[in-house]
Order: C-alpha cells, then structure tokens, then sequence
C-alpha cells in the first residue's frame, strides 16, 4: 500500500473565557469541514452546528469545500452578539460620536 501524502493544519475556535487550536493531521486534499470533523472540535464544543457555522482560514471566510494547504489555521467563527450596523444606528440615535478605534470623541472631557 503507498503512502498517503498527509498535510498539517490547525483548527481554532474560542469562547470568551476559553480558546482551543487543535493540530490535525489530513490527508493531502481535504477539506476545511473534514479538517473540522476530524479535530474532534465538535464534539468539545456541542454549540457548534456544522451545518450552520461560519469558519475561514486566517481571518478570511471561506466555504466549507475550501481545499486546505499546508499549515493553514481553520477558525470557526461564534455568531456575532449584536448587529454592528444596528448598534452605530442606536449611536447615531442618541447623538454619540464614533472615533476610530472605538475610543472617546475628541471632545471628550478629559479623566
């Protein structure tokens, strides 16, 4: 029997008070919801549902069928708490200015 070219990834997910990268070893050519499936990570994270979640590699989102490289870190991402077009409209309703960064407003007082 030949040999099975295998690739190194990682599979990452967090929670506020608790973050796991799990190393997963695949077979050259799989996919980022085989890397999910195969990290055990669904199985130590029950609120994930593989059929709804939002995952990508490095920071990009990317479709469940990605082929994956070499190395690549597979992030699941968790549901966004609050819209974030829905809170600056709460901001703007209640006159509040944005700064870049999400800091004070220049004309805050100072401490």
């Amino acid at each position: 029997m030949a040999d099975v070219e295998t690739i190194a990834v990682e599979v990452a997910y967090a929670r506020p008070e608790e973050q796991l990268i799990l190393p997963v070893e695949l077979p050259a050519g799989s996919t980022l919801r085989q890397a999910v499936e195969q990290s055990g990570i669904l199985q130590r994270f029950p609120e994930i549902d593989p059929q709804q979640m939002k995952a990508g590699i490095f920071g990009k989102l990317k479709k469940p069928d990605q082929v994956l490289q070499p190395g690549d870190r597979v992030e699941i991402y968790r549901p966004l708490i609050a819209d974030p077009k829905e809170v600056r409209k709460q901001r703007a309703a209640a006159g509040k200015r944005m700064k870049k960064g999400g800091g004070p407003a220049d004309d805050a007082p100072p401490d």
